[in-house]
């Protein structure tokens, strides 16, 4: 397959994955949980992680090893989601579960950026300067606080809105 024709659905599929799981979170502090943008997020976050495989490579990447665990967070975050309806504990499981896959996509989204923009490039060209460890580590602090505060906002009781 032409590498730039499945580039494009691709990074589409992402972008739609990290606005998608925007609202999912936004959702979250608000003690909500909407089906269409979960819905949204996991077939197109699940998707993002498998279409990545679709390209080919001679060796493993750390895109691999990413892919690899966000498709195993997004399997126990979709059953907390579709057949336990967020029930008991697995209303919290898909809190965890749905955040981790959301820091996933924009994990990759800012390691792209400081790849493919030639101002961040220029800053960490290896993606090992310091950075890129700051803006990695600033997002990742982000996801944490964010996902204490849906922790704390949401208890044990399914809150759906169809």
């Amino acid at each position: 397959m032409d590498p730039i024709a499945l580039l494009y659905p691709h990074v589409a599929l992402s972008l739609l994955g990290i606005a998608a799981g925007s609202v999912v979170m936004r959702d979250f502090l608000h003690g909500t949980f909407r089906a269409a943008p979960v819905n949204m997020f996991l077939v197109t976050t699940a998707l993002t992680s498998a279409t990545g495989y679709l390209f080919q490579r001679d060796h493993l990447l750390p895109s691999h090893v990413v892919g690899a665990i966000a498709l195993l967070v997004i399997v126990p975050t979709w059953l907390a989601w579709r057949p336990y309806r967020l029930a008991g504990g697995w209303k919290r499981g898909f809190i965890v579960g749905a955040t981790a896959s959301q820091w996933f996509n924009v994990f990759v989204l800012v390691a792209q950026l400081f790849q493919k923009v030639p101002a961040l490039h220029a800053l960490a060209p290896t993606g090992s300067e310091p950075p890129f460890a700051i803006a990695q580590g600033i997002v990742v602090l982000l996801f944490i606080v964010a996902g204490v505060a849906a922790w704390r906002r949401n208890g044990a009781t399914p809150a759906l809105a169809y």
